[in-house]
């Protein structure tokens, strides 16, 4: 994988090329890291991650982490790496007055942001970056109209921080700190879930991954989340299937064991619940 470089520093904060086997581990800065035509995975920390063309990963500065892409046609990346301590500029100057920021406007910045480390879904993002990738490929990047994005993009970043805290208010804790903890363990589940889907995994797995017992486990995901953790997969599992069996030609056995499930008749009968009717009658009509 390469990277293209321009004169303008923004410029050097894209990374955007495409690879079917690929595989690096090391440091990065404050990061947006997105994918199509396929899926990468990251380990970072304790989290394991998937990234596709539905979410995001966010991984914070100086966090060591490792890639790897195995895919039968090339995976397309589209990452951004935010300047150090650029977040935390845009941070100081929402907090600081008007007043502040007429009569000393270089004050010092504050210590870096610590986001929550977790792929996310917003709608936002998605049609930021599309901008700003089709203002790159095209080779028509203005860079003072990138270095302005970059900015927005750190905004909408603190935004979905602070919407993070606020969802975290579910937890049942008296102390913030007590919260924090147990979001970030509960998303290392989500996000470990959400990546291997496919497999054979247990809730006993899922609750190691997040360092908690099964059942404190079981009991704080449906708190944070609204569902169970066996919902969440079955309905990851149904979701795989029905684009599998619109986008491919496999057969419907063969799709049943690779979204996870372990029995025909469950998958046929989960499958005609959640979409009012069966595999092959959707395969029929798509």
């Amino acid at each position: 994988m390469s990277t293209v470089s321009h004169k303008n520093p923004y410029s050097n904060c894209i990374l955007h090329a495409k690879s079917a086997m690929y595989y690096w581990r090391g440091t990065g800065a404050l990061s947006i890291k997105t994918f199509t035509h396929g899926r990468a995975y990251y380990h970072a920390g304790q989290g394991h991650f998937a990234v596709d063309e539905g979410n995001y990963l966010l991984l914070n500065d100086g966090q060591e982490y490792s890639i790897t892409i195995e895919s039968e046609v090339p995976v397309e990346s589209f990452c951004l790496f935010f300047p150090e301590m650029m977040v935390s500029e845009v941070y100081r100057s929402l907090l600081t007055s008007t007043e502040q920021l007429l009569d000393d406007p270089f004050l010092p910045v504050p210590k870096s942001i610590d986001f929550v480390e977790r792929t996310y879904t917003d709608t936002w993002l998605t049609a930021s970056l599309s901008q700003i990738k089709t203002e790159y490929t095209s080779k028509r990047l203005d860079h003072t109209w990138l270095e302005e994005k970059f900015h927005e993009l750190a905004q909408g970043l603190l935004n979905v921080h602070r919407q993070v805290h606020q969802e975290m208010v579910k937890l049942p804790s008296l102390k913030a700190s007590t919260r924090e903890e147990l979001y970030k363990r509960l998303h290392l589940g989500h996000d470990f879930m959400a990546a291997y889907f496919h497999q054979p995994i247990t809730l006993t797995d899922v609750g190691r991954v997040a360092c908690l017992s099964t059942n404190h486990f079981i009991r704080s995901y449906k708190q944070l989340f609204g569902i169970s953790p066996h919902q969440f997969l079955t309905e990851k599992r149904l979701q795989e299937a029905k684009r599998l069996l619109l986008h491919t030609e496999m057969p419907i056995t063969a799709i049943c064991l690779e979204v996870g499930f372990q029995s025909s008749s469950s998958f046929s009968g989960l499958f005609s619940k959640r979409f009012s009717m069966s595999p092959s009658q959707f395969r029929q009509k798509k």
